[in-house]
């Protein structure tokens, strides 16, 4: 997906480490979303949980959209152009609803609800990313990852993976990218990473062993799932630092709640974002956005692709270079 704020901000991303205090009772930090257009013909809303001033980034997870349930037939429903990505892996997960995927790599794919779409942009890519017809209500995640140094020029990729259903005594997960509850993940990422779609009945409480080396965040879909004693509401993520070895969620609530948990090791690399690209610098930035403008085979181009545009163009880079956002501290797993 794209990033389609019209005057888009160039975040540098920095995280610090300290020890933490209590690793038995682990803070929870609230972030709240911000409701973004995404574009399309009535400009369907997303929620942006990531990036924020209070946090840009969460293992190497460096974005986040949280959309939906969303009915087409009011919002025009999803209809991006072609647009590229540089130095980041996309990750497509549906609740509901279908898209259709095409990419420079020659792709073709629907993204249906259970099933994981991700794709490398690493040196350049290009896609597009249209609801289907089919489609009356849409309601997913759009998640990014920021590719460290090592990898942030690799080829570009696409994988696909179905996770089964595992349950958890009182609810139960799909595991999507990483390890958790004993399943892992076939798809391959650059830096350590969990991914997995969590559902708790209702009343229910579930402990989860985790990564003492991984913070975590857990995006709220429906309902409120009390993480290790704070609420965690609808469109909020709850935060936990690294040094923590068990996560337990309740549902308060009477129905079923449904979150979305991202983990990872803090990232310890200082990213650029703007747009659509990753970089290091300013002039990373400056560099891919000329490319796409020049239309470079750094990105390729994507066939099929039918609408009002062939291509986003890009929006005007800032006219000064901005200070680093800073993460606040998190924990180190090794004091």
């Amino acid at each position: 997906m794209s990033n389609a704020d019209p005057e888009p901000h160039e975040i540098v991303c920095h995280v610090d480490t300290v020890c933490t205090t209590d690793a038995r009772r682990p803070r929870v930090e609230i972030i709240t979303s911000r409701e973004v257009p995404l574009g399309g013909p009535r400009a369907m809303p997303v929620r942006r949980t990531l990036p924020q001033r209070q946090r840009s980034l969460i293992g190497a997870w460096c974005f986040a959209d949280h959309y939906g349930p969303d009915d087409v037939s009011t919002t025009g429903g999803m209809d991006v152009a072609p647009h590229p990505h540089t130095g980041l892996q996309t990750v497509s997960w549906l609740f509901t609803g279908e898209i259709e995927h095409r990419d420079s790599l020659g792709m073709h794919a629907v993204v249906r609800p259970g099933e994981v779409n991700l794709m490398t942009a690493g040196h350049g890519i290009c896609h597009s990313e249209v609801s289907t017809p089919a489609t009356t209500i849409l309601h997913g995640v759009q998640l990014w990852v920021a590719l460290p140094e090592s990898a942030r020029d690799t080829a570009r990729n696409f994988e696909h993976h179905i996770p089964d259903e595992t349950p958890l005594g009182g609810g139960r997960a799909r595991v999507f990218l990483g390890s958790l509850a004993g399943v892992t993940s076939p798809v391959r990422t650059f830096t350590p990473l969990l991914g997995a779609e969590l559902v708790l009945d209702a009343g229910a409480e579930v402990t989860l062993d985790v990564d003492r080396g991984f913070e975590h965040g857990l995006l709220v879909d429906t309902g409120t799932i009390r993480l290790s004693g704070t609420d965690v509401h609808r469109a909020e993520i709850g935060y936990v630092g690294t040094g923590v070895p068990a996560l337990t969620l309740v549902n308060p609530g009477d129905a079923p709640a449904r979150a979305v948990l991202l983990g990872g090791t803090p990232f310890g690399e200082e990213i650029v974002m703007w747009w659509n690209f990753v970089g290091r610098s300013h002039d990373d930035i400056a560099t891919y956005r000329e490319a796409w403008q020049n239309r470079s085979d750094r990105f390729g181009r994507v066939d099929g692709y039918v609408g009002t545009v062939d291509r986003l163009p890009a929006p005007m880079l800032p006219h000064a270079h901005v200070r680093p956002r800073r993460n606040p501290p998190t924990a180190d797993p090794h004091c």
